[in-house]
C-alpha cells in the first residue's frame, strides 16, 4: 500500500491569532510519522465552522487521505469542531469516538466531556482529537490499528485475498 497521505488541522482561536504556540499539530505531527503516515498539509484555523471546513475540504482536494484535528471538541461555546466535521461529512464512524472517550476514561474521568468523532469526508477519513497535546495523541494511538483499513476501503483498494 502506498503511504498514507495525511493533513494535520489545529483548531484554535488563540494559535489562529499567534497568541499562543500550536502546541497540539505538532504533537500530532510527530505521533503520525510514528506510525509511517506521511503529513502533506498542515494548518491552523480558528474555532470557526465555516474556516475549519474549508481547511478539511482544501486538505482533501490536496490529496489527503486522513486528516487529523486537534481541539475544538470540548465543551465550550466556541468549540465546533464536531460540528462543522458533521455539516461536510457523508457519514460518521460512530466506534472511533466511543473508543477514544472508553480508553480516555480509564485515564481521566473528564473523558467523558469529550466530543472526538471520526467521520468520511468525500473519501478521506477524519478525525476529531482533543485539542491537549498528550490527549490528542493518546486518542489517535487508541485508533491507529483501524487507519489502513479504513483509507484502504475509501481508496477503493482491492484486498489482497
Amino acid at each position: 500500500m502506498t503511504p498514507i497521505s495525511i493533513g494535520v488541522l489545529t483548531v484554535s482561536d488563540r494559535a489562529a491569532q499567534g497568541l499562543y504556540e500550536d502546541l497540539g499539530g505538532p504533537a500530532v505531527r510527530a505521533a503520525a510519522e510514528g506510525y509511517g503516515w506521511k503529513v502533506i498539509c498542515e494548518s491552523i484555523v480558528p474555532d470557526d465552522r465555516k474556516q475549519i471546513q474549508q481547511a478539511v475540504s482544501g486538505m482533501v482536494q490536496s490529496g489527503c487521505h486522513l486528516i487529523l484535528t486537534t481541539g475544538g471538541t470540548g465543551i465550550s461555546r466556541r468549540d465546533v469542531t464536531p460540528e462543522a466535521i458533521r455539516e461536510i461529512a457523508i457519514r460518521e464512524l460512530p466506534g472511533f469516538g466511543e473508543a477514544m472517550r472508553m480508553e480516555s476514561r480509564k485515564l481521566t474521568p473528564n473523558a467523558i466531556l469529550s466530543r472526538s468523532l471520526a467521520a468520511v469526508v468525500d473519501r478521506a477519513l477524519v478525525i476529531c482529537l482533543p485539542g491537549k497535546p498528550s490527549g490528542a495523541v493518546e486518542c489517535l494511538g487508541f485508533v491507529a490499528a483501524a487507519v489502513p483499513h479504513a483509507i484502504e476501503v475509501l481508496r477503493e483498494i482491492p484486498a489482497n485475498c
